[in-house]
Formats: structure tokens, sequence, C-alpha cells
């Protein structure tokens, strides 16, 4: 004799944070194009018609997915509200590694969206690094840095460049230590701009 665990039943807007979060769970885990309605609908139980209700389709979900990704890489990364512009950086720079460790092959799968030409995904990865670089200017460190187009142009470079160094370096974890990467990541931020 079998017994059916009764389903808690959700208001619309729970329902639909739950499969965004268990969205956000498997994309840490794998790239987005292997996440799948089947996969969604064993996991949460639910039917494909729901999934389609509040996602219209395959695609739907998936650009919500990375959307509550990207929203949550952006949270996590916030800068605490205290200390001086380069222990700030410091934190907001550590904060971004750990969550790009912890959710590795989503984010490189956000990363191959974007450069392989998925507008819906570059739309996202456009925006979330936009907004992640104009924090050096809503939080107080142009005082240190400038704010200059060519401070600009730096500040854009640098973030490219600490994508690729995290992502390589989470490749090959030898190639030096995390407190060596994170200081070299920080470092190298006000002495590209000292440079324009």
């Amino acid at each position: 004799m079998t017994t059916d665990t009764p389903r808690t039943r959700l208001s619309p807007d729970e329902r639909r944070a739950q499969l965004l979060e268990l969205g956000m769970r498997l994309f840490g885990s794998r790239p987005i194009e292997e996440i799948s309605i089947d996969l969604v609908m064993e996991e949460a139980g639910v039917s494909r018609g729901l999934i389609y209700h509040y996602f219209d389709g395959k695609q739907g979900y998936r650009e919500a997915v990375v959307r509550y990704a990207a929203e949550d890489l952006f949270a996590q990364t916030a800068p605490p509200a205290e200390g001086g512009p380069m222990e700030r950086l410091a934190a907001s720079t550590a904060a971004y590694v750990d969550y790009v460790v912890a959710n590795e092959a989503g984010y490189r799968s956000l990363v191959a969206a974007a450069a392989g030409g998925n507008e819906a995904m570059r739309s996202i990865y456009d925006a979330t690094f936009e907004a992640m670089g104009e924090r050096f200017y809503d939080e107080g460190a142009a005082d240190v840095l400038g704010d200059s187009p060519a401070v600009r142009l730096v500040i854009r470079g640098w973030q490219a460049m600490v994508e690729k160094l995290v992502l390589t370096w989470c490749s090959d974890r030898t190639a030096m230590p995390r407190a060596d990467l994170l200081a070299l990541v920080t470092n190298s931020l006000p002495a590209l701009v000292h440079l324009t």
C-alpha cells in the first residue's frame, strides 16, 4: 500500500519562486541547456502545463532562471556598507569569486550563451555586468579611482579580466592560492586606473 504525501498548496508567487529556486540550484551544477522541462517537472513534482503557465515554455523558464541567478549574483557581491573603498572592493571581489566557485557550471554556461549569440542571455549578462561596474560610482569608490571616460573603460576591461582570471583559476586552483588571486584582482584595479 502506498501513501501519497499531501501536496502543499502554494500561492502563484510562492510556486513561481519555488521553480526559480529549483532552476537556480540546477543551474549551479550544469549548463543552462541541460535544464529540461522534464527535469524540472520531476524535481518539483509539477506538471508541464504549470511551468508553461508561469514561464511560457522552456526558453522562458531558462531566461527567468538566468535573470534570477544574475539578480542573486548582484545581491551577493554587494560591497559592505562600512570600510574604505579598497576594503569594500576586496570584500565584493571575494564574494564574486565565491559565487563563481559555488555556481561554476551555471556561470560558465551564462558566459558561453552570452558570447554565443543568444540575445536574451546576452542582454541579462550585459545588464548585470554594467550594474556591477556602476557600483564604482554609486558606492563612493569614484572618489579614489576618479570618474572619466578613460577610467570607465579601464573598469569595464578590469571586470572582463577578473571574470577570465577567476574562471581560469577555477579550472586549475593549484596555479595560486585563493588569497593571492583576490589580492591580484583587487590591487590590479587601482594600478590600471593609475595608468590612465
